[in-house]
């Protein structure tokens, strides 16, 4: 069975940095393209930032442009998201997500495949 696994989540202060990992197993994602999405408390899921995972092309959302950078790893099968100058509003459970075509990756319906997610809590 296909999963995604998400790690690296956790506790930092507001200006810090994290790293997510996220990691397939069952498959290679082979010519997908893979994103992150977010989701506050009370609030819906977000687009976060999203690559194609051939041609290593990204598109970000706007409100992490400059401070986050999607990238992947051919032989460990695996897409990370760097987090830099973390904000208060980064606050939430961030998700790996695959399985849409590039045009609709910012599409939450679009997605097939999702992570279990992870926790990002920024603090003053």
């Amino acid at each position: 069975q296909v999963q995604l696994v998400e790690s690296g989540g956790g506790l930092v202060q507001a200006g810090g940095s994290l790293r997510l990992s996220c990691a397939a197993s069952g498959r290679t994602f082979g010519t997908y393209a893979m994103a992150w999405f977010r989701q506050a408390p009370g609030k819906e899921r977000e687009f976060v930032a999203a690559i194609k995972w051939g041609a290593g092309t990204t598109y970000y959302a706007d409100s992490v442009k400059g401070r986050f950078t999607i990238s992947r790893d051919y032989a460990k099968n695996t897409v990370y998201l760097h987090m830099n100058s973390l904000k208060l509003e980064d606050t939430a459970v961030y998700y790996c997500a695959s399985g849409a075509t590039w045009d609709l990756i910012t599409v939450v319906d679009r997605i097939k495949l999702w992570g279990q997610g992870t926790q990002v809590t920024v603090s003053s």
